[in-house]
């Protein structure tokens, strides 16, 4: 796949996770960078075969499959590194991604792979939600919390990359229960992306769309629907350990190894995380179990 051009100053490169590309002509920054070497390789050489330049990097959130480049970049070229705060923490430092998703436990070996640990990389400025320069491009950082805590997702010549604070419908009904760390916030975050006006958006896996609005709108019904079947399901005290196993088998994920159940089993507490903000559940530990009741009971 090569670069794709949107307008005359923003391409991505269209693959498993997205690659975007903003320049002047003077500047040019990068957008993430995909899961690993070989991916931004790919960018590399479509750079170089039409002689575009490459100055800046922005990592839209800590997410390995969206910064697991970035080292292979740091050593190769004198390039300036932006990245949201706090993420910017777990950039230089990958073990905890890992580390967080088990518990604050030392991570097992098999949880230290190229999916949840990407290589560390160096971050030269941390970015705040506003206006952002980038040498010689004037750039809009948006906050889309939900998906990870302090995501970014940028505003360039009237595109909006919007990494993953929306999913195409395809991935929503790939992965079923979506990878996220709070449905409430994901859900006004996809609100934000909704009423942003722009040309078009470019999702961190999917495909470029002007009507994206509907796209997003079917990430929003998505979420509702499955915190829908959580409160329904939630009609007696239920412990947390339950409530991720029902929910997995109820929607069919595939989640044969540690490391894929882990990610399930944030994504099922983001919805419960969702239901307790909506005052539609209430929690305790009861008999060294976290177990969850109905609002009222």
């Amino acid at each position: 796949m090569s670069l794709i051009q949107i307008n005359s100053h923003c391409y991505y490169y269209n693959s498993t996770v997205n690659i975007g590309y903003v320049t002047d002509g003077t500047t040019g920054l990068l957008i993430d960078t995909g899961i690993d070497t070989s991916s931004v390789k790919k960018v590399e050489r479509e750079l170089h075969r039409q002689q575009l330049p490459l100055t800046h990097l922005f990592i839209t959130h800590a997410h390995a499959d969206h910064y697991g480049g970035a080292a292979y970049l740091q050593k190769n070229y004198n390039i300036h590194t932006f990245a949201p705060e706090f993420e910017a923490a777990i950039l230089q430092n990958p073990k905890l991604e890992p580390l967080y998703l088990f518990a604050g436990n030392d991570p097992l070996p098999e949880l230290q792979n190229k999916f949840l640990q990407g290589p560390a990389m160096q971050v030269d400025t941390e970015v705040q939600q506003g206006e952002l320069k980038a040498g010689t491009l004037r750039l809009r950082a948006i906050a889309v919390p939900g998906h990870s805590y302090h995501q970014l997702c940028i505003l360039a010549y009237n595109i909006l990359f919007a990494a993953d604070a929306y999913f195409s419908s395809e991935q929503l009904n790939k992965h079923k229960i979506p990878y996220i760390t709070d449905a409430e916030a994901a859900i006004q975050s996809l609100k934000v992306v909704q009423d942003i006006y722009c040309k078009g958006a470019l999702p961190g896996h999917g495909v470029y769309e002007e009507d994206f609005q509907a796209t997003v709108q079917d990430n929003i019904d998505y979420h509702e629907k499955l915190l829908v079947w959580l409160d329904r399901y939630i009609d007696q005290p239920v412990t947390h350990e339950n409530i991720v196993a029902s929910m997995c088998e109820a929607y069919k994920v595939n989640a044969p190894h540690l490391s894929q159940w882990l990610l399930y089993r944030t994504a099922v507490s983001a919805y419960l995380v969702g239901l307790i903000k909506r005052k539609k559940i209430t929690h305790q530990v009861s008999d060294f179990k976290w177990t969850f009741y109905p609002a009222g009971s």
